[in-house]
């Protein structure tokens, strides 16, 4: 009976715990994609626009919560490992199998605007970083500035209509339907970000009782868990032949990750101890140049304006390498 006990708690509710989160999130990014592109159409907003604001800070979420906690609680370098780990994984890994499943069409606006917003904001991040050695509150306060610049510009782009595909998405705009619409977003959002809880929760004490190593486990489990949300929404967005969404949610997230997740930090620790933000000489030498190169990846392999599979397989490589080196 004792051993029945230590099975179930040890291999049973954390495969419960695995299948449950991945179906709500299939069910999640479906519902959350869907109601996405209703906004966009109700509200006559490009579905770039939702990429961008809605699935970008929405995704991006947990990661500003978790950079805000850590801060709190003393530990801020966990923010800038946060916040550059998830912007190579949504580029390699969320944007590269994305790219496998179905090559995505890429717009010549977005990699003038959108995508150069980005580029040059984490050049600005890799000087701030590089000067000094530390992310003060100045910083802060200029990353903070950039981001609202960037919301500025979103909320006038969302004025110059919506390039929806009425016919694909047979949506009925009704007026009555705004507010149920902005419901199930919400809701759908909830359980994106929850059933990916779930899925790191079960992935890491499943590997927990097979004897592997923390380190094993937060390269894969944890770093896999945190995308999940983006690789949900990228997919289900490119299944459904909304291109602009898949790479509406990429710039933004880690537009997002860059300038909030690392403005958290170096706004809250001045007030809450005497810690200096200090950036471990690794982080620049390593994490930064990946996601630079990751990030020049983009417009190099949307030469065409199309991310092929081929492009999406050179994505995926350049994680193993960047995994590779973490060892």
């Amino acid at each position: 009976m004792d051993i029945i006990i230590i099975l179930y708690n040890n291999m049973l509710q954390p495969i419960l715990s695995l299948l449950a989160g991945f179906l709500l999130l299939m069910w999640s990014a479906d519902a959350f994609t869907d109601n996405g592109a209703k906004i966009a159409q109700i509200f006559n907003i490009s579905p770039l626009v939702i990429g961008l604001l809605v699935f970008g800070f929405g995704t991006s979420a947990p990661e500003m919560l978790v950079s805000g906690l850590a801060a709190y609680d003393g530990i801020p370098e966990m923010s800038i490992g946060n916040a550059f780990g998830s912007n190579i994984f949504n580029i390699g890994l969320v944007l590269g199998v994305t790219a496998i499943i179905l090559p995505i069409t890429v717009e010549k606006s977005i990699i003038k605007k959108e995508w150069l917003f980005l580029f040059l904001s984490t050049l600005i991040v890799g000087f701030l970083l590089k000067k000094d050695g530390f992310l003060s509150f100045i910083d802060g306060l200029i990353l903070l500035s950039l981001l609202l610049l960037f919301l500025i510009n979103i909320f006038r782009e969302s004025k110059k209509g919506s390039l929806v595909d009425t016919d694909s998405l047979k949506i009925n705009s009704q007026n009555q339907d705004k507010g149920k619409t902005w419901f199930l977003l919400i809701v759908s959002l909830i359980v994106l970000v929850s059933s990916a809880k779930l899925v790191v929760w079960g992935g890491t004490n499943l590997a927990l009782s097979f004897g592997v190593s923390d380190l094993i486990i937060g390269l894969t489990v944890i770093a896999l868990g945190t995308s999940l949300p983006e690789l949900a929404v990228c997919i289900s967005s490119a299944l459904k032949k909304q291109h602009q969404m898949v790479i509406g949610n990429i710039i933004g997230s880690n537009l997002f990750n860059t300038l909030g997740v690392l403005a958290v930090p170096a706004l809250i620790v001045p007030y809450t101890s005497s810690l200096v933000l200090e950036i471990p000489p690794e982080v620049m030498s390593r994490d930064f140049v990946f996601m630079l190169i990751l990030t020049l990846l983009i417009v190099i392999l949307s030469i065409r304006l199309k991310i092929s599979r081929f492009g999406g397989f050179i994505l995926l490589t350049t994680l193993s390498i960047y995994l590779y080196q973490l060892f």
